[in-house]
C-alpha cells in the first residue's frame, strides 16, 4: 500500500483538536491546537542538530498541508 505522507486524524474525545499523522520516517503525530507531538520512533540514535532541523521542516510542512485540506474543503 502507498501511503500519503500526511493524514488527517480527528477523535470524537477530542473535538476541539486538529491531528496530523506523518506516516514518513519520522513518523508522528501532532496536535495543531497546542503543537504537541506524539513520536513512533526512538530517535535517540539520530545526530541532534540534523534531527532538529529535519523536524522543524517536517512540523511546518504538516501544518501547510492542513491549511491546504482546509482550503480544498470551501
Amino acid at each position: 500500500m502507498n501511503l500519503p505522507k500526511f493524514l488527517l486524524a480527528d477523535n470524537s474525545n477530542h473535538p476541539e483538536d486538529i491531528f496530523v499523522l506523518h506516516t514518513e520516517y519520522p513518523r508522528f503525530l501532532i496536535n495543531l491546537k497546542d503543537d504537541e507531538i506524539e513520536w513512533f520512533e526512538d530517535l535517540s540514535d539520530e545526530n541532534e542538530q540534523d534531527l532538529a532541523n529535519e523536524l522543524e521542516g517536517l512540523i511546518e510542512a504538516a501544518g501547510l498541508f492542513y491549511d491546504a485540506e482546509m482550503e480544498g474543503l470551501e
